[in-house]
């Protein structure tokens, strides 16, 4: 599954964690954004940026679901919005 559509498209998150990250993703700063959540990383193009934030997005939901101490749901909203804002800037349609 490479495309990120269908990578998107897949994912399987709780509906208010969704929606958040929907509103969260029309006000999202990319510039400020990018560097808040890949820190020491210059921000990479955004066919780059979908993978490397779906990838933390992912380690993310995984510790939402152990229930693990370092979870953070806003932290968690906006990796989601970052994503729907970077398949919005490659041009891909969003059903998140």
């Amino acid at each position: 599954m490479s495309d990120p559509l269908c990578r998107l498209n897949a994912l399987c998150r709780p509906k208010i964690l969704v929606r958040a990250a929907r509103i969260g993703s029309t006000s999202f700063n990319r510039k400020t954004g990018l560097r808040r959540l890949l820190p020491g990383e210059t921000p990479p193009p955004p066919g780059q940026a979908f993978d490397v934030l779906f990838e933390r997005e992912h380690q993310m939901d995984v510790a939402r679901r152990e229930g693990g101490a370092a979870y953070s749901a806003a932290r968690h909203v906006e990796l989601l919005s970052a994503l729907i804002h970077e398949a919005r800037l490659a041009g891909l349609r969003c059903t998140v």
